[in-house]
């Protein structure tokens, strides 16, 4: 053999010897994408967050408008079934949100060790409302006074006719400064997408709340909130811009509104019967809650890496219109401190969102 076809041999050897190792490093490469792709389709999805609110408003109802208020919070979305029929998607929705407040409101009301704060308002033509802290009683309180709230949420999400969203819901309200006593409750809520309808989301909703332990309205007693509202949103260069247009409304004493009654009783004194008065705060059933719109600008951080979720700033302006059933609530009309009786109420935002 000529060396010539010694050569010829040779690499015909090599090649044929190569084929295996190729085909093992294609196949090997073709199933680490397969993997990484799957990586990506993961069943479990979430957000966690904090915004930070001029007021502290809960369906038209304002339990705080002064100094700082800061609500964090944090989701998970599990994946539990995904079709092509019918029904179309099942989800586990498990949420957490807190509202700590600087003012550290009602601290220990529930439980009888509430500390008094004194507060002062004064009105100006220049300055408006002006309030100023003039002294606290030394009454002992909670150790967690600054946080007011704190909310568990679960539920589960089922999507069907492609765009229709039906979410019943567990809440409960917890309040770890002892400010009001732990609510629960059932939430019903349907969404509707219109993308197909219209060429893009309207994201109309309708939901429906149940009071099954306490109160999250104003009202005397265990009631039933029902809200409409819509949020339509629309990108405006690399902002988007959402409007979200929200209605309340309540029944079976969900919301109420406060009538103060003086009248003349007669007790035992020691020189005999005394004739004085006595007022008491009666609460009738209110229909209306409130009506609010606002808007809300996202901008997403292009710097922040992929691999650390996808990282949201907001800025946003609601205003609100509140009915009898809310007007009057936390104002001295009703024994409270935090503001005047006052239909018109405007609450600013800004926020913070991570999602993964």
């Amino acid at each position: 053999m000529t060396t010539k076809n010694i050569a010829k041999v040779c690499v015909l050897t090599a090649g044929i010897l190569s084929l295996p190792a190729m085909s093992y490093a294609g196949k090997e490469m073709k199933e680490m994408k397969e993997v990484v792709e799957k990586c990506k389709e993961s069943c479990i999805t979430g957000d966690i967050g904090l915004n930070v609110v001029s007021q502290y408003v809960s369906r038209g109802v304002i339990f705080e408008n002064q100094g700082g208020i800061v609500q964090p919070y944090a989701d998970l979305y599990f994946k539990l079934f995904e079709g092509e029929g019918f029904l179309n998607k099942i989800s586990l929705n498990l949420g957490i949100w807190n509202s700590f407040h600087e003012y550290k409101t009602d601290a220990g009301l529930y439980s009888g060790t509430h500390v008094t704060t004194t507060r002062t308002v004064k009105k100006d033509k220049i300055d408006g409302v002006r309030v100023i802290e003039e002294g606290v009683s030394t009454q002992k309180a909670s150790s967690t006074r600054g946080w007011y709230e704190f909310d568990f949420t679960a539920g589960v999400s089922f999507t069907f006719a492609k765009n229709f969203t039906f979410t019943p819901s567990y809440y409960t309200f917890l309040s770890p400064n002892d400010g009001f006593s732990t609510f629960q409750g059932l939430n019903l809520k349907l969404a509707y997408d219109t993308t197909d309808l219209v060429g893009f989301n309207l994201a109309p909703y309708v939901q429906v709340l149940f009071e099954l332990e306490n109160k999250a309205g104003t009202g005397g007693d265990e009631g039933v909130y029902y809200e409409v509202g819509m949020a339509p949103s629309i990108p405006v260069g690399p902002i988007t811009l959402s409007f979200p247009i929200t209605a309340g409304f309540g029944s079976n004493d969900f919301y109420g509104s406060g009538h103060l009654e003086t009248n003349s009783v007669t007790v035992d004194g020691d020189e005999g019967q005394i004739e004085t008065t006595e007022t008491t705060l009666n609460v009738s059933n209110e229909t209306f809650g409130f009506f609010s719109a606002g808007v809300v600008a996202s901008y997403n951080l292009p710097f922040i890496p992929e691999c650390y979720g996808t990282w949201t700033v907001s800025a946003g302006y609601t205003y609100y219109y509140l009915g009898d059933g809310t007007s009057d609530f936390n104002s001295q009309s009703r024994g409270g401190t935090v503001r005047d009786d006052n239909e018109n109420e405007h609450v600013f935002q800004g926020g913070l969102m991570v999602a993964f």
